[in-house]
């Protein structure tokens, strides 16, 4: 067995990376870790629309049971609202069972402790360290092994919770919706039609298998397109598991987390609400992002690629607003994790106050051109590619060719057997050129 925790949890292809006795395995070994300060710990699982969530969430039920742990069952709901109900409801911990964009034939497992965190690389190592030897796993007696416990109606909860977030009133808005077959489609169109919007929504149908197909942040030019011939406002599109938003202007640009980003950093350094003037991004946000926090007098924090990281940072150094260009934002304010629904309340929120065109908003940032290739690797390559001296010396040169108005950033996939190659730069065929130098040099080497 690798290496089985990545960048946001285990995840793989069903019944081939990740298996229904892995899932076992992993609801004992996280029952086992949650024993050693927890007599008889409760964890609470949510899962989004995969067709294998059913049988991923069985098979942790009976890994936690079996431990001696107890279970509730949310069902089908966002990430975050298994990381908000994990504190919610008194539990020891929560399990999302979603591969999150990936496509249907993925799924994956994401844990959070008792406050609805995500563990930190060391528990996952301990955790980890539990699967890996089985014969510690405890075997409670008859009277010891967990029940399943009363399940909440953690739905209309979530609804009342985001909708409490907010104070405006959204009447007269047009809104449209992309639900990426996943686990906000019976959700964010109540929560906006709740507060008033008129809301129209694709990709709100889901059947087992069509999760992320041809929809949701992965696909922008649907949302782009549907917002543009209904005359909304503004769209957003979430991703399956509903931790990320991405954007679309009233005239179907696309609108990304950086440029999100942007937006909320100014409004809330206006009100004073951006603490200590500093922004919490990751070394994948485009150099745009600092040009305008800069000319803003706004600091950015760079931290490695995940939410967790960014997470961690803005509770380290007490700061208000994070996140990724790819749509995770987290207002550690209200969640302490990313949450798609939220974060398109607040942008609809500053929409409403300032009573602006929505694609005024985003004219805050400029992007720069950027170029961003996932090039397969073996399994045994990212060892290799780190010593690689004829790569470094690529990379060299192509840092210098850039300058200060540019940046080159080469890294593995936390979640896939993948080496991503980022360039950014003022000249969109130039950093082509680059890029593919450096993408030739990892295909000819290293391709799987």
């Amino acid at each position: 067995m690798g290496q089985l925790f990545g960048t946001d949890g285990v995840r793989g292809i069903v019944n081939r990376d990740l298996s229904a006795p892995l899932a076992y395995d992993i609801g004992r070994a996280l029952t086992s870790y949650l024993k050693q300060t927890h007599k008889q710990p409760t964890i609470a699982i949510g899962k989004d629309t995969r067709i294998s969530g059913d049988m991923l969430e069985a098979a942790l039920t009976s890994g936690i049971l079996s431990a001696g742990g107890n279970v509730i069952k949310l069902g089908i709901l966002p990430t975050p609202a298994v990381s908000l109900f994990a504190k919610k409801y008194q539990c020891d911990g929560g399990i999302m069972v979603s591969a999150s964009h990936n496509p249907t034939e993925y799924n994956g497992i994401k844990l959070f402790d008792k406050n609805g965190m995500k563990f930190p690389d060391e528990a996952e190592d301990s955790i980890e360290a539990f699967v890996r030897t089985q014969n510690k796993f405890p075997n409670p007696s008859d009277d010891k092994i967990g029940t399943l416990l009363p399940s909440p109606d953690a739905k209309e909860d979530y609804i009342e919770w985001l909708i409490g977030r907010t104070s405006a009133d959204f009447s007269g808005m047009k809104v449209a919706l992309d639900c990426a077959n996943g686990a906000t489609s019976q959700i964010a169109e109540d929560v906006f039609q709740r507060l008033g919007a008129q809301v129209f929504a694709i990709g709100n149908t889901p059947d087992g298998i069509n999760i992320n197909e041809g929809c949701g942040s992965t696909h922008m030019e649907n949302i782009c397109r549907f917002t543009k011939e209904n005359g909304a406002d503004f769209g957003i599109a979430f991703d399956g598991d509903g931790d990320r938003a991405l954007f679309s202007d009233e005239f179907g640009n696309e609108v990304d987390g950086d440029q999100a980003l942007a937006v909320f950093s100014y409004h809330m350094m206006q009100q004073n609400k951006l603490s200590k003037n500093t922004l919490v991004a990751t070394v994948m946000s485009n150099l745009g992002l600092t040009l305008f926090a800069k000319e803003q007098g706004i600091s950015v924090i760079s931290t490695k690629v995940g939410d967790r990281y960014v997470w961690e940072e803005l509770q380290t150094g007490g700061y208000a607003l994070g996140g990724e260009q790819s749509g995770h934002i987290i207002f550690p304010q209200d969640a302490v994790t990313g949450d798609g629904i939220l974060t398109a309340l607040k942008m609809a929120e500053i929409l409403s106050e300032r009573n602006v065109m929505f694609s005024e908003l985003t004219r805050l940032m400029t992007k720069l051109p950027q170029v961003l290739y996932n090039v397969k690797i073996t399994k045994d390559a990212k060892d290799k590619i780190t010593k690689d001296t004829e790569l470094l010396a690529i990379l060299e040169n192509t840092k210098t060719i850039l300058g200060e108005r540019g940046r080159v950033l080469l890294r593995p996939s936390g979640t896939e057997p993948l080496y991503r190659v980022m360039l950014e730069g003022e000249d969109f065929q130039k950093i082509t050129e680059l890029g593919q130098r450096i993408v030739e040099h990892l295909t000819k080497n290293y391709s799987a």
